[in-house]
């Protein structure tokens, strides 16, 4: 039989784009008897008891862990974007969705891409494709890491030109070249949540 007392709740989360997230927000909610009925990145839907613990007691509960809840519905759409740009950099690595990066972030959100751009600079301290370059940034550095693929072929993959347009891009968002970073102690490496 069905909880009367029971609450359904849609809850968007920002910065909640790395499985470690994910999996921290379900020990969080377990251990306070909060059901989990679905968790993606970026939002969960929750079930509780509001006899036993109010929605304000559940927010201050995962801002205490540093998760900051969205309400706002522009917000939200930039939350879903990193999340779009995560999966298409991080996770598909296809070169052609990168390729056709706008492509795909209209498909993903069903919004044309000037609107999602206009948006996502209005509420963010950088642009749509700034954000998406240091993605990229991101990404080639996880790739020389992994020390599988060569420069021409990482360049390939993440869409530039050439090796040299590639080398251009790494430096100035780093600061260092490709062969100062594959020596250095790759300390350089930023959190996706981080990024700014």
């Amino acid at each position: 039989m069905e909880n009367i007392r029971n609450i359904s709740k849609q809850i968007y989360i920002k910065n909640m784009l790395c499985k470690s997230s994910v999996e921290l927000i379900k020990i969080i909610l377990s251990q306070n008897e909060i059901i989990i009925n679905q968790i993606f990145p970026g939002n969960i839907n929750i079930e509780f008891d509001k006899e036993k613990i109010k929605f304000q007691e559940i927010i201050t509960l995962l801002e205490k862990y540093g998760f900051e809840i969205i309400e706002d519905s522009e917000k939200i759409l930039v939350e879903k974007i990193k999340i779009a740009i995560k999966e298409l950099i991080h996770e598909m690595n296809n070169v052609d969705s990168i390729l056709r990066k706008s492509e795909y972030l209209v498909e993903k959100l069903g919004i044309n891409y000037r609107t999602l751009s206009k948006i996502f600079s209005e509420n963010e301290p950088l642009t749509l494709e700034k954000y998406i370059i240091l993605n990229k940034i991101e990404r080639v550095k996880h790739l020389i890491d992994n020390n599988e693929f060569t420069l021409s072929e990482i360049a390939y993959m993440m869409d530039y030109s050439s090796v040299q347009y590639l080398s251009n891009q790494f430096k100035k968002e780093t600061g260092m070249s490709v062969s100062e970073y594959k020596i250095s102690d790759r300390s350089s490496k930023n959190f996706l949540e981080d990024l700014k």
